[in-house]
């Protein structure tokens, strides 16, 4: 199988079939201690925060180019690789190494459905050795796309074409529960919550798309509106902006910072419900 053949998602089986193949980058973002118990054997662990960065009290944000550009670099990422990612969670750091990736102008990744679930539960090999990085120069080529911004999203507001996803809980989108400043969420967002979007009988897979594609129209999330996802700091919504690529939406973005610096702002517009 060559790298444009290899599915945005992807099945362990189809993975396990891709091991040692030239190009292909594994990256692991479970828990440090998780990946020295077992981890699929030739993947490089990523630790989470080196993809985020904080401007306190706004976390979750999008690290410079050039610092990314470096850690990717470091992970034997070159613009070349095509990169697998999966966790132990249900595919929220994996995703937001795949948005970080996108919004550096690197087109080339996949989300290994389920994770190390489905992987380990299903009786594929694990490993506790540890697989030094490849080397490679990442150059990072930002595209103007993929992120969004509190200025775009003002400037977007009640547009007929445009939405929001908000990832969050329930509890945290209607203001009971609250984590900023100021409760509620954006105007005009609708809430689905992230872990509504994995199937818990199997191994933490995306749901079957139909019935994700169903749930998303129900809300108004059509095909042919730009989308942007925000949670509290784009984690649980990069899983939300991968569903809408693997679903084939061709705009939408995800909004890092998401409401850790909307909602401590004094100076954006909120609602409840």
């Amino acid at each position: 199988m060559i790298v444009e053949e290899i599915p945005l998602l992807l099945e362990p089986e189809q993975l396990q079939n891709l091991l040692g193949m030239e190009g292909l980058v594994v990256i692991d973002l479970c828990k440090e201690t998780t990946y020295a118990q077992l981890h699929i054997p030739g993947a490089i662990h990523l630790a989470y925060s080196r993809i985020v960065a904080s401007d306190h009290p706004a976390h979750g944000l999008l690290p410079d180019a050039d610092t990314l550009a470096r850690t990717l670099s470091d992970l034997g990422i070159g613009n070349d690789s095509h990169v697998v990612a999966y966790d132990d969670e249900g595919g929220g750091n994996a995703s937001r190494l795949l948005w970080t990736l996108e919004a550096m102008g690197h087109g080339h990744y996949s989300l290994l459905n389920g994770g190390l679930h489905a992987w380990a539960n299903e009786g594929h090999a694990c490993s506790r050795e540890l697989s030094p990085p490849a080397t490679a120069d990442f150059t990072a080529v930002p595209g103007t796309d993929t992120v969004a911004t509190v200025d775009y999203i003002i400037k977007r507001l009640g547009e007929p074409d445009f939405a929001l996803w908000d990832a969050r809980s329930w509890n945290e989108y209607s203001g009971i529960s609250r984590f900023s400043r100021h409760p509620g969420h954006i105007p005009g967002a609708v809430n689905l919550d992230w872990l509504e979007v994995m199937d818990r009988d199997r191994n933490l897979r995306l749901k079957a798309d139909e019935a994700l594609r169903t749930r998303l129209n129900q809300l108004g999330l059509e095909q042919d509106k730009e989308i942007v996802v925000y949670c509290q700091t784009h984690h649980r919504s990069s899983l939300a902006w991968f569903v809408l690529r693997h679903l084939g939406y061709q705009h939408c973005r995800g909004y890092p910072g998401s409401w850790s610096e909307w909602g401590n702002s004094d100076d954006t517009p909120k609602a409840m419900p």
